[in-house]
């Protein structure tokens, strides 16, 4: 008979919840077929981000955040539209921007608000424009493509030095991944006692089962492969 591990013992916990109340700032491109103008009135600090915040006050009174580039400063103005002209800060889409220009906050369909490129210190360049579509290269050297209706933000993501700083100890990156809800310390389950892991125990190192699962399968159990459609080698 088998043992019930210790995450079913225990039932639900917050290890496994993402921490909701450290999310307060979104951000997110007006809809596309509005243009805005506004002030930069603070640079904030994001507990759920590795890049700080530019708090921007729009014209119409509003108020909103942005990813804050290297160099933007307080009282400098941004504007976010088809027609803003080509200056750290400023959206715009792809087809209006020049070919070499470091991009980041890119979204990947035209309207979605910005995916990708929003850690401190990356970004993106534009490499060529055809009609309708724009080459991009990616910081990990992909070349991908977008259409020239994707908007993008024009500078570098602030808060590149961030990882010259060592973290010294163990338990400090162990709170820095805690806090971004990210997964640090990981044992592999055959290390593992019987009552720690469905794939624990034995006198030797092995799984001891199948490691395919059901989706149906209770937390604690649910491990290894869920629900594979197939497994083996692919030829």
């Amino acid at each position: 008979m088998g043992h019930r591990t210790r995450s079913q013992r225990k039932g639900s916990s917050v290890v496994y919840k993402a921490p909701s109340h450290r999310y307060k700032y979104k951000i997110n491109y007006p809809k596309a077929d509005k243009s805005l103008h506004g002030k930069v009135i603070d640079i904030i600090f994001d507990s759920a981000r590795t890049a700080p915040l530019a708090k921007i006050k729009f014209e119409t009174g509003k108020k909103g955040f942005i990813l804050a580039p290297e160099s933007l400063k307080t009282g400098e103005r941004i504007c976010i539209g088809e027609n803003a002209p080509i200056r750290i800060g400023n959206t715009l889409p792809l087809k209006n921007v020049p070919e070499g220009t470091p991009l980041h906050n890119i979204e990947i369909t035209p309207g979605d608000g910005g995916k990708l490129i929003r850690s401190s210190g990356s970004s993106a360049t534009l490499i060529s424009k055809k009609e309708g579509e724009c080459i991009i290269q990616l910081p990990s050297g992909v070349m991908k493509q977008f259409k020239s209706e994707c908007r993008a933000t024009i500078g570098i993501v602030a808060g590149g030095g961030r990882k010259d700083k060592p973290f010294v100890k163990a338990g400090k990156k162990y709170h820095a991944y805690r806090s971004k809800a990210g997964a640090f310390f990981r044992v592999s389950g055959v290390a593992m006692n019987v009552v720690d892991h469905p794939f624990g125990g034995g006198g030797h190192q092995h799984i001891g089962r199948p490691s395919t699962v059901s989706r149906d399968r209770p937390p604690g159990r649910k491990v290894g492969l869920i629900s594979a459609k197939r497994t083996g080698k692919r030829r």
